[in-house]
């Protein structure tokens, strides 16, 4: 006989299991790293490089004086190494994206181990450093995916703010979420590449870049690289 309190046991199983899947910053599946300390934040970018849009993007953050974070796929390193070099040459941490842009929630050890590998070898043999950190594609993760990456030496991290930038729904429109979502101590998640097109269209988020600087600014916050 099924009891309720063993169909409620079931229920939070599922719930915890579904939340640490698919929340990029849950515990349930390992921690990760959601923030920043003080009256900081850390801007990071997603599945580049792009040739189009990161050398846009690194003109407004020197500009601006700011380091960022990149979380660079590897086979989008293979086409363009010398925009890897140039993040890593500007002061910028580089993150481990992998090297498909695959969900791992979807992927056994072997793939998931092969992946963040093929991915920190691409990153090492184009700048010469090996990640230390590992954010998984769209903030999927399984029970495998933290305990693998920490084998290789890499920290997970999430984000606290994501803004859809990837729907290119207009520069104006990405940089009024991005000032009205952002906190201290929040992690802004952009893209300056597209996991699933090499030659994306990322421009929009590079022309956002600048008015999302001068306006956290504004408000007294500062930059740091995770």
């Amino acid at each position: 006989m099924i009891t309720p309190l063993a169909v409620a046991g079931a229920t939070a199983a599922v719930a915890a299991a579904v939340h640490g899947t698919f929340h990029r910053n849950s515990p349930v599946f390992g921690r990760v790293v959601s923030s920043v300390p003080g009256n900081q934040v850390a801007i990071t970018f997603d599945d580049g490089p792009n040739p189009e849009a990161t050398p846009r993007i690194l003109d407004a953050l020197g500009a601006g004086g700011i380091r960022a974070t990149f979380f660079l796929l590897g086979k989008h390193i293979e086409r363009w190494p010398d925009l890897a070099r140039r993040i890593a040459r500007e002061g910028h941490a580089i993150g481990n994206h992998g090297w498909h842009h695959q969900k791992l929630h979807r992927r056994g050890p072997a793939f998931i181990a092969l992946d963040i590998a093929l991915g920190a070898q691409a990153i090492t043999a184009a700048t010469g450093s090996a990640p230390r950190l590992f954010r998984a594609p769209h903030g999927f993760r399984n029970p495998w995916v933290n305990r693998l990456a920490a084998a290789q030496g890499q920290r997970v991290v999430g984000w606290s703010l994501g803004v859809w930038d990837s729907d290119r729904p207009g520069a104006d429109v990405i940089a009024r979420r991005a000032l009205e979502g952002t906190r201290a101590g929040s992690i802004l998640l952009l893209h300056d590449g597209d996991g699933y097109d090499p030659g994306g269209d990322r421009l929009q988020t590079a022309e956002a870049l600048p008015a999302i600087i001068r306006g956290l600014r504004d408000r007294g916050l500062g930059f740091v690289p995770l």
